[in-house]
């Protein structure tokens, strides 16, 4: 009987315990979970950020003068303008509102500044709280809301093909410049990712044991970049993001502009670009000559290789005046790392557009006069037609035809020769 007794009483004060030492644990549990999800409230004071932020550069008598602005900014104040204006016009996000108590949110242009500062310091998310009042979670969504409505409202005029006006004033700068049926030079440069996945980095991890991801542009002499494919992987070359590349993907299905030119007596249809040796030798690229015999080989080498320079002077002032794509980038998500690119790519020709009268060094006012002398053509009447598999295939023969290539490299070499063969400054 005493033994029943005990059996029980031992088999209840465990149950007790048990049950004592599960309960603590639950409390203790959910007080960490509180304490984890509980975030600290900091008194940011954003309507000083914002008076601050105007006193300094848009009121009336600004504490900084216009070349500040435009050096911190990247922009003329125009431009900056025409952004903000646009972005809180059709995005609720930059809209300035109020919060259940009354008070004002931050203004655009606190959101719009906290972007452009990020994209063209590179800095960290937090870097800009003390002077625009905002913190680290906020500063990250104005640049990924700024990213989307930038390429949303800007992205349609500012990353186009060349439009027949647009063709016929590069046809006559690359006239000019000895080139006839020049529209630009190609070129890739590589954007290091620094938060790769490991999964991902043996696919983006070239020779310099960094991942990066490649960029495909194609820029003008006023260093207008009218192509931009992003996103190969950095192990590609060249040669294989070229396969993967939609450069060309107008002129084989019929939509671009007709241009007629012509070289050292011979017609040509088919307008090309400069490029660096790794291209192949088509129709529609002309490169340097790696071992010139002769005056007249070592005067086109000179001439192409600096005309060819227009790309790599491209890169180096994108990554100039946006450090974010100088730095390795520190996103995770490859998709907002495209993004930020176009984004600051069209920021880029923004700012070309608005300065580049003051530097552009080529007159084509000759061209546009009633006699025109002018060489290459373009059908402004052309309008796109339906193709088909034979016509696009025909189209790439002729694209990647070796025996045109030498065919307009010899009347190039040539040309150049006439045209500056006297030249002492050339």
């Amino acid at each position: 009987m005493e033994d029943e007794v005990d059996r029980r009483l031992n088999a209840a004060l465990d149950e007790a315990v048990d049950e004592y030492f599960e309960d603590t644990y639950n409390n203790i549990a959910n007080n960490q979970t509180k304490k984890q999800s509980k975030r600290a409230y900091v008194e940011r004071n954003r309507e000083e950020g914002h008076t601050r932020l105007w006193n300094d550069y848009f009121s009336e008598n600004p504490t900084f003068p216009p070349n500040f602005f435009r050096r911190r900014f990247r922009m003329n104040k125009a431009v900056f303008m025409r952004i903000v204006d646009r972005l809180s016009e059709n995005f609720q996000f930059f809209q300035q509102r109020r919060d259940a108590t009354g008070r004002l949110g931050l203004s655009p242009l606190q959101k719009c500044t906290a972007a452009i500062r990020m994209l063209a310091y590179g800095c960290a998310a937090d870097a800009v709280d003390e002077y625009l009042r905002l913190g680290e979670s906020t500063a990250l969504s104005c640049l990924s809301n700024f990213t989307e409505g930038v390429i949303s409202l800007f992205g349609e005029e500012y990353l186009r093909r060349p439009t027949p006006e647009d063709l016929q004033r590069l046809l006559d700068i690359g006239e000019i410049r000895g080139f006839p049926g020049m529209v630009g030079s190609i070129d890739c440069m590589h954007w290091e990712w620094k938060n790769c996945p490991t999964a991902w980095k043996g696919q983006y991890t070239r020779g310099s044991g960094k991942p990066t991801i490649v960029l495909e542009a194609v820029a003008s002499q006023d260093l207008w970049i009218w192509h931009a494919f992003f996103g190969p992987p950095g192990t590609l070359n060249d040669i294989n993001v070229l396969d993967r590349s939609p450069v060309f993907d107008d002129i084989l299905q019929g939509r671009a502009p007709r241009v007629q030119y012509e070289v050292n007596g011979h017609q040509y249809d088919l307008a090309y670009y400069l490029t660096d040796g790794i291209y192949p030798k088509w129709a529609t690229f002309i490169q340097s000559i790696s071992n010139p015999q002769g005056p007249e080989a070592e005067l086109f080498a000179k001439v192409q290789e600096s005309t060819r320079k227009d790309v790599e002077r491209a890169f180096g002032v994108l990554q100039a005046r946006f450090a974010i794509v100088k730095n390795p980038a520190i996103l995770w998500d490859k998709t907002q790392i495209g993004m930020v690119m176009r984004t600051c790519i069209i920021l880029h020709n923004m700012i070309v557009e608005n300065e580049r009268n003051g530097y552009t060094q080529y007159d084509t006012s000759e061209f546009e006069e009633g006699a025109s002398s002018r060489s290459s053509q373009v059908d402004m009447s052309f309008s796109p037609a339906a193709s088909n598999l034979r016509t696009m295939l025909d189209i790439r023969r002729r694209v990647r035809d070796p025996h045109i290539h030498a065919q307009l490299k010899y009347d190039l070499i040539q040309n150049i020769w006439n045209k500056f063969g006297n030249d002492e400054d050339v």
